[in-house]
């Protein structure tokens, strides 16, 4: 079982810099698939950034070049770092975990979401 907590998210003007975190907890590999998706207001969860299973990171193409994620493994924590934000942006963001099991395939483990608010 694995447990994310989000903090960081709030309200920011656009061109502004927020950072995200997500704690993870309780039993997990570290270099298992884990990253960020984002839920607009009626619109479908979308990736924002991640690590792969052969840690790389990728990104969707709408926050290359102003989001970056990294994380401290010595802090079970993965970060979101955004930069030069726009009113697009704004969203739930979601910490997300896959966990691999081989009587199901890969399971996707959620934080339970962090609001992010760009307006002027």
């Amino acid at each position: 079982q694995v447990q994310l907590v989000e903090s960081g998210g709030g309200f920011v003007q656009p061109g502004g810099s927020l950072s995200l975190s997500c704690l993870a907890s309780g039993s997990f590999a570290s270099l298992n698939p884990m990253g960020w998706y984002r839920q607009a207001p009626g619109k479908q969860r979308e990736l924002v950034a991640r690590f792969t299973s052969v840690g790389t990171s990728n990104y969707a193409d709408s926050v290359k070049g102003r989001f970056t994620i990294s994380r401290d493994g010595a802090k079970n924590t993965v970060y979101l770092q955004m930069n030069n934000l726009k009113h697009e942006d704004t969203a739930v963001y979601y910490c997300n975990y896959k966990d691999y099991k081989p009587s199901g395939g890969w399971y996707d483990y959620w934080g339970q979401g962090t609001q992010v608010t760009v307006s002027s």
